[in-house]
């Protein structure tokens, strides 16, 4: 168990890197006086200072691969934390909802979840993730492990307002920095299996679309009160399922899973379309579902399509 003061920042810098979650804690804790220091003097004495710091503690936990120098994780932070402070300055002007790009890895970075992967803390991250609410759980599943991540994709899928999305995210945020500080250094071996297991299920029912035994699934898997939402906007029963699966296999469409996430009774299910030589526009390149389960059953299945193919 690591101390506050008994080991040096490069020390806890490299053990968070090899996957130490309780190492990150501890050397992040030690600087955040700092951290917050730089917020108060660039945002004022708001409510966004500390939205700010967890912030950079989060992007800098996910980051945490691209440390080079661990003896330097104390400026790195601070630079983090800067930076996120300058993009909530941006998003205070009467623009449409601002993109937190910092929150996002440049392009030819990995994913979140596969940087967090690499730093050996995707058990804590899943264990957090699930200690959500629901509401905040699908948009901190949307932002965060899919490719539809964009503040109108969640808006979409999830059928709430653009600045519902932002305050959500930004609630997951805390809760999920909370978590880092209650729960830093537990492991939580299980996940791996229950990803597994999400990946296998939603790879099996894809592939029962090709088949004739997909009505079979539907009366099965969707409850009989299901709804469908597509785009947001189009609205429909679950029989709406077979009415969308008959358009795209008639066409020739393949459909492709491409990765499959969930927690606590929420399903981010994503996948590509493979179009026919004949009719290469048919399908937009990407979709995903957002499946909200209860007892066992999707009581809800959001749609939404994405117009390039990325990851």
């Amino acid at each position: 168990m690591w101390s506050v003061g008994a080991e040096s920042d490069g020390e806890l810098a490299r053990a968070a890197q090899r996957g130490d979650t309780a190492a990150f804690a501890v050397v992040t804790e030690r600087h955040r006086a700092a951290l917050r220091a730089i917020a108060i003097s660039l945002l004022g004495y708001v409510d966004e200072v500390d939205d700010a710091v967890q912030d950079a503690v989060l992007t800098a936990f996910r980051r945490l691969p691209e440390l080079r120098d661990p003896e330097a994780i104390g400026p790195w932070l601070k630079a983090i934390v800067r930076n996120v402070c300058r993009m909530q300055l941006r998003a205070r002007t009467p623009l449409p909802v601002a993109e937190p790009e910092l929150l996002l890895p440049p392009a030819g970075d990995p994913r979140p979840d596969e940087a967090l992967e690499r730093a050996g803390s995707r058990d804590w991250v899943w264990h957090a993730v699930a200690r959500l609410s629901e509401p905040i759980r699908e948009v901190v599943l949307l932002r965060y492990f899919s490719r539809f991540s964009s503040y109108d994709q969640i808006a979409q899928l999830c059928d709430i307002p653009l600045d519902t999305v932002g305050s959500r995210l930004r609630d997951g945020r805390r809760a999920l920095a909370r978590a880092l500080r209650e729960t830093a250094g537990d492991a939580y071996r299980a996940t791996d299996t229950e990803a597994a297991a999400h990946r296998l299920r939603a790879r099996e029912h894809l592939a029962s679309i090709e088949t004739d035994g997909y009505d079979h699934v539907v009366r099965d898997w969707f409850r009989p009160d299901a709804s469908v939402v597509v785009q947001g906007s189009i609205v429909g029963d679950r029989s709406m399922m077979r009415t969308m699966i008959d358009f795209t296999l008639q066409a020739g469409v393949v459909t492709r899973l491409h990765d499959a996430v969930g927690s606590r009774g929420v399903l981010v299910w994503e996948g590509d379309f493979v179009n026919p030589p004949s009719d290469p526009e048919h399908c937009p390149p990407t979709f995903a579902w957002l499946l909200r389960m209860r007892e066992g059953r999707v009581a809800q299945l959001g749609l939404v399509y994405g117009t390039s193919r990325t990851g």
